[in-house]
């Protein structure tokens, strides 16, 4: 099990990947993305109109729900699903940020006394586990606390079998700092969907990231979105400070792709080595 300085190091990282992400994060066209005017060395207000009134260090709606989750843990010994559930939804229902359509069902489903989460493929969730480290005991009380936290908000098949993938290769960088080889390795334990998302990604690495995820798809989808995480983390390894910096010029859901990737990298690499002001984020 990861000591708990390393897990806050992971918490922290994907947080500071979707602060990161916000500038350009949901800028969708290509000629914008190119001409967009922010410094990609540093922090950066939001230029879609999806984030009005965020500032530079401030966190998409993305990290804020991730942040939620390690707010309602700090003080918790386990994960107790319909407990946090009942947190979310206070702080959702009084939320200025952005309602995706995720929360929106969900929270739909609650007052009509559901606790199911909506049926999204939307992949944004699997950034928000990272806080579960915090209450696991060991990778499978991690698994059932990803899978019971997903499912939440996110009931989709897809969904919670790529959390529950990048959830195990988290896990493996325990015994390895390979991340290319755990993800080859691990994906035979999984679906054929899971088989090919990782092997094209896998094939991508020596492409050009910001025609390969537009290829892929930059949009929230995680028919989109898998194989773009995939092509970061077989691309840039142990080089989170570019891989956060292609990820953004690539646009689209930004976020989601770099806390995932996040996560990944901060779990396998003993220093991330990313600029100190990228950590000077609002909320710390």
């Amino acid at each position: 099990m990861f000591s708990k300085e390393k897990i806050e190091e992971i918490v922290l990282v994907t947080l500071v990947a979707d602060s990161y992400s916000l500038g350009a994060h949901w800028v969708y066209d290509e000629k914008q993305l190119h001409d967009l005017d922010v410094d990609w060395e540093a922090l950066n207000a939001p230029k879609a109109q999806w984030h009005k009134g965020k500032n530079a260090g401030d966190f998409t709606h993305i990290g804020d729900q991730a942040y939620f989750l390690k707010e309602f843990l700090k003080d918790k010994s386990e994960f107790n699903a319909l407990e946090y559930l009942e947190f979310w939804r206070d702080k959702m229902g009084s939320y200025e940020g952005y309602i995706d359509g995720a929360t929106r069902e969900t929270l739909v489903n609650l007052e009509q006394g559901k606790t199911i989460g909506s049926n999204s493929e939307d992949f944004s969730v699997i950034g928000r586990i990272a806080p579960l480290l915090l209450v696991s005991k060991d990778e499978a009380s991690f698994l059932r606390n990803v899978n019971d936290f997903v499912r939440l908000s996110h009931n989709s098949p897809k969904v919670i079998e790529a959390s529950i993938f990048f959830a195990k290769l988290l896990f493996r960088a325990e015994k390895s700092k390979n991340i290319e080889k755990e993800m080859l390795l691990l994906k035979d334990e999984f679906s054929p969907y899971v088989i090919k998302s990782v092997e094209n990604g896998v094939a991508s690495k020596h492409q050009d990231t910001f025609e390969t995820i537009r290829k892929f798809g930059p949009a929230c989808g995680i028919d989109e979105g898998f194989s773009g995480i995939i092509h970061l983390l077989s691309k840039y390894p142990f080089d989170l400070k570019n891989l956060l910096i292609q990820n953004a010029k690539a646009g689209g859901d930004s976020a989601s792709r770099g806390m995932v990737a996040s996560m990944i990298v901060a779990a396998y690499s003993s220093e991330v080595g990313l600029p100190q002001e990228w950590f000077k984020i609002n909320k710390f």
